[in-house]
């Protein structure tokens, strides 16, 4: 629900609109208010220095290698949580990490997939384990929200991720982290919707092809329901079944989207 805000000044692009061109939105190029020091968790084992320095010039490949083992919770650190990893530095470094992307987007030409910052998010994806990884890609779920330049990027990002993971196992999980943001009642943030119309519906993907979307009668009658609810009956049963419906206009994150409740506003 909180995801799902947007600011009162905005109205939100009618995302049924046929080959919405998300990258031309005059609302992408703006940056999402940040109220939290969301860079106080990156004094974690000093990774803010070391991350700062492989941003800078890529030179110290040995980072991408210990990165993992640093975003591993110390001894002392949530002794009632349970997990492995250290949430808050995984957050903060997904954020700090995108921010500078944008930076850089912003001041040079360099392509989104070709850079320090994708090469982070790259690795990481093939190097965590199954928890870390989960971690990692709830964090970049948390900033598909309203049309931003955040929204875009790591909608970007996760696209990307799917298409080079090499590996049904990442791409079925990265379904999973989308999944079970669209299997709760409405609102659902508009860059959740975006990005899984994308995925769904765009031949890079050839997301329908994948074992997991029909590993079980009851697993295909979810990704059938969410479908529907999003693009609508007429595209489900023929995207499922990789004839017709799956076609998609070449307008990078630009899918068309199904009806869209209005979520209430942020302050």
């Amino acid at each position: 629900l909180f995801l799902s805000a947007f600011p009162r000044s905005m109205r939100l692009p009618d995302p049924f609109t046929p080959n919405l061109k998300v990258d031309l939105l005059p609302e992408i190029s703006q940056p999402p208010r940040i109220l939290s020091n969301y860079m106080a968790a990156l004094s974690h084992n000093g990774l803010r220095q070391d991350l700062d320095a492989y941003l800078k010039n890529r030179r110290n490949s040995g980072f991408l290698d210990w990165l993992p083992d640093r975003l591993r919770a110390s001894n002392g650190e949530n002794p009632n949580a349970g997990y492995t990893y250290n949430v808050p530095a995984i957050n903060s470094l997904v954020v700090y990490v995108g921010t500078q992307a944008i930076s850089q987007l912003q001041n040079k030409s360099t392509p989104i997939t070709h850079s320090a910052p994708m090469d982070i998010f790259h690795s990481l994806i093939s190097a965590l384990d199954a928890e870390g990884r989960y971690f990692l890609l709830n964090a970049i779920a948390n900033q598909l929200r309203y049309p931003n330049n955040h929204t875009h990027y790591f909608s970007c990002v996760l696209l990307y991720l799917f298409a080079e993971a090499g590996n049904e196992f990442i791409q079925e999980q990265i379904t999973r982290v989308l999944l079970e943001r669209l299997i709760v009642h409405r609102p659902h943030p508009w860059g959740l919707l975006i990005t899984f119309i994308e995925l769904i519906k765009n031949p890079r993907y050839n997301f329908w092809a994948h074992s997991f979307t029909h590993c079980a009668q009851e697993i295909e009658r979810v990704f059938e329901s969410v479908a529907r609810s999003c693009m609508g009956p007429g595209h489900v049963s023929g995207a499922a079944g990789g004839t017709e419906g799956s076609g998609s206009e070449n307008t990078g994150v630009s899918p068309s989207l199904g009806p869209v409740p209005i979520p209430r506003t942020e302050a």
